[in-house]
């Protein structure tokens, strides 16, 4: 197998990747692809930064192991606190999810955005240094996304429980006029349809899917490294250190396509 062929792996800590996979998946159809759902220690969000950048670098040796050719950190939390480490110490490329407030800062007409995140992104040195290289005169009001993560791992994604969270987590954003809200972590695309409800037509939401697929191009293009073999069938392979019930569910419209393994690493 030449390198081109090799798969392309993702790592989140749980399911919410599977937002970025999707879009891979789109864009690059002929790519073969490992994802690695950390479930047993979701959400990296309101765990230390020694802790996350360990459960980052766990992840990578596994995603190395399966002989992938980049890396996706396709969590918001672990790429803020842990990128930096993961490029120093390995030779492979990596892709990082960055919450999209510049896009949202350039097109806000009412000089206010807001950011749904984990404690995790929000409280990182990359996401301080990106905002703080904004406009003064911006307006970014800043949510902690507490308990959507531990709904989303469960299932539990069009509960009353996940309603009343959302609708107190939006209240602030609502009443200072935001126009754009930026999802800052890679579950959160899973409820966009019910954050619109709430917020109304009129607010963007903002996710980073589209922009990590196209990155992710662009590095295997520059790389040379798109897998241009046709005539054998791309693999994805899932592996959950969890029970994988809700992945299983989540990605119900590939069944066909993908195969899911529970592994307790």
């Amino acid at each position: 197998m030449k390198h081109s062929e090799y798969p392309i792996g993702l790592f989140d800590s749980g399911i919410g990747g599977t937002s970025i996979w999707k879009e891979i998946h789109f864009l690059m159809p002929n790519e073969s692809t490992i994802y690695l759902s950390d479930s047993k220690n979701a959400p990296y969000g309101n765990k230390n930064k020694e802790q996350i950048i360990e459960f980052a670098i766990k992840n990578t040796e596994y995603l190395l192991s399966k002989n992938c050719k980049i890396i996706i950190v396709a969590c918001n939390t672990a790429t803020t606190n842990a990128i930096d480490v993961l490029r120093n110490r390995y030779k492979i490329p990596f892709i990082g999810i960055e919450p999209a407030i510049k896009p949202a800062a350039l097109k806000t007409r009412t000089n206010a955005v807001g950011i749904l995140a984990t404690k995790g992104t929000l409280n990182s040195k990359l996401f301080e240094k990106t905002s703080s290289s904004l406009s003064t005169e911006l307006a970014i009001i800043e949510q902690v996304g507490e308990g959507l993560v531990n709904l989303i791992e469960k299932g539990n994604i069009n509960s009353k429980d996940m309603e009343i969270l959302l609708r107190r987590y939006l209240k602030p954003m609502i009443k200072a006029n935001v126009d754009h809200i930026v999802l800052g972590c890679t579950h959160y695309p899973y409820l966009k349809n019910q954050i619109q409800d709430i917020v109304g037509p009129s607010v963007i939401i903002i996710d980073s899917g589209n922009a990590v697929a196209l990155q992710t191009k662009n590095i295997l293009e520059s790389k040379n490294l798109i897998n241009k073999q046709k005539e054998i069938k791309p693999f994805h392979n899932f592996f959950v250190n969890k029970k994988a019930s809700v992945l299983k569910k989540i990605l119900e419209n590939y069944k066909s396509e993908i195969e899911i393994k529970e592994v307790y690493f």
